[in-house]
């Protein structure tokens, strides 16, 4: 059902606007999007639904057949107000919940593990909150990229507003291109296989 190839996806990237906050752990699901567009060839241009966006054909089918086509998007509004962009980029492409996917920071998986859920509560994620409440529904695709949680008593919003630490840094390029690659798996190989290959202690 969630594992259709056929038609148009849109994936989006969450973070706060601006170079200030580009490196804090909670832009991390807009330098996923940046790694997709990089492999892929895909530009970012603004459009008028409060967002930069890319089109991209992602992965390689079967018979060496060129992916979906997919709209790769980064909303130009704070992380809290990410429904509006998201709501209307999906009704300007005519793009259904079951083909929205969100690439987002999350504070319960641990530093450089990657998770793929449909639906399902936010976890105190303000940026998915906001996007549920828009398109009506919880019943969308989440890649969550785990940054884990902050060290002894620091606040949960100073961290994700921080940047990621030295041996962090040294670990990220890996923890893109893994999210990255489940974004692919997702939209070409369908959600449970993403889940098996992701989901699974190495």
């Amino acid at each position: 059902m969630y594992a259709m190839t056929d038609g148009l996806w849109l994936v989006v990237g969450l973070g706060n606007p601006g170079p200030q906050y580009a490196g804090n752990r909670h832009n991390v699901g807009q330098m996923v999007l940046d790694e997709l567009a990089s492999r892929h060839g895909g530009s970012f241009s603004a459009h008028r639904s409060r967002a930069a966006v890319a089109e991209v054909r992602l992965g390689v089918l079967p018979g060496g057949v060129p992916g979906p086509r997919v709209v790769l998007a980064k909303p130009s509004t704070y992380m809290n107000t990410s429904g509006g962009p998201v709501a209307g980029l999906a009704q300007y492409f005519q793009v259904e919940p079951d083909h929205v996917l969100v690439v987002h920071d999350e504070l319960d998986i641990p530093f450089g593990d990657v998770r793929c859920k449909i639906g399902g509560g936010e976890g105190g994620h303000n940026g998915l909150r906001d996007i549920s409440k828009a398109l009506g529904t919880k019943d969308y695709l989440r890649v969550r990229t785990g940054i884990g949680r902050p060290p002894g008593r620091m606040d949960t919003a100073d961290f994700v507003l921080k940047d990621f630490g030295t041996v962090e840094r040294k670990e990220l390029p890996f923890l893109l291109d893994t999210s990255a690659d489940a974004v692919e798996m997702v939209v070409t190989e369908g959600l449970e296989k993403a889940q098996m290959a992701f989901h699974t202690k190495k």
